[in-house]
């Protein structure tokens, strides 16, 4: 659909049905992403443009470009303009326990970590609650801020007990996998996982480090890594950018039970 205006006063007809005009300025915008007139990153002409290219108010842009936005197509930042988003990035969460840094590098894409904060300190009480160990209990935290492509996409915070690997805090997990790391130089397998998904809006400190907009939209992800014993191993809080990742969930039967619907 490559249009230069949009005809009629307050509607277009789609196959016989009234359809309003910001859904051709959408369906164009989509179309000239998907044909690479507009690329990654680039940033779409200002609204004026806009509306003298389509003949169309600043109200029809609008509300394209905000439905748009809203389905991670465009992202804007303030006082710079609008870009077009690069597709999301998956996240796969099946009966494997795969970190993010296995988790993109399966996928091909260029990881960089990092490392903000790397340090053996007591264990805060929802770290020991989930590490089942006594509140106070030295742990190490590992706050690390995690790119895709040279694009900031999220921000973790992990705890492990110390105990487990004293020596870890003099360990550079710049751009490693932290459960790789764990096997190969403390012999830590991992058994299982549990997580835990919630949308959140971001706040001062994780909009500035992420470099997005106060109140943007985060997947906020809890997990707790299990070793074979079934002892804890690690407590994490990760913040992945809402409008970068979209998560997907396997599910497979068990042996002795069928899925019903």
């Amino acid at each position: 659909m490559a249009l230069n205006q949009l005809s009629g006063t307050h509607t277009n007809s789609l196959n016989g049905v009234p359809v309003p005009k910001y859904y051709y300025l959408k369906e164009t915008i989509l179309e000239r992403i998907a044909n690479g007139t507009w690329t990654a990153g680039v940033a779409i002409p200002p609204e004026p443009e806009l509306c003298r290219e389509f003949g169309v108010s600043r109200i029809t842009v609008r509300r394209a470009v905000s439905d748009l936005v809203h389905e991670g197509k465009l992202y804007t930042i303030q006082g710079k303009g609008t870009f077009i988003a690069r597709p999301k990035l998956d996240e796969r969460f099946m009966q494997r326990a795969f970190g993010f840094y296995e988790d993109m590098e399966h996928q091909g894409h260029p990881l960089t970590t990092e490392v903000l904060q790397q340090q053996v300190i007591p264990a805060p009480e929802i770290a020991s609650t989930h590490l089942e160990i006594s509140p106070g209990t030295l742990v190490h935290e590992l706050v690390r801020l995690r790119s895709v492509q040279n694009e900031k996409v999220l921000v973790s915070t992990t705890y492990i007990p110390e105990a487990l690997c004293a020596d870890l805090v003099h360990d550079d997990l710049t751009n490693v996998s932290l459960y790789r790391w764990l096997q190969t130089h403390y012999g830590l397998s991992v058994a299982r996982a549990e997580r835990n998904i919630e949308a959140v809006a971001a706040q001062q400190k994780e909009a500035k480090l992420l470099d997005i907009a106060l109140y943007s939209p985060l997947l906020l992800l809890e997990s707790v890594v299990y070793l074979p014993n079934g002892k804890p191993l690690e407590y994490s809080s990760t913040l992945h950018r809402g409008d970068r990742t979209r998560v997907s969930i396997s599910f497979v039967p068990t042996d002795d039970t069928q899925m019903h619907f």
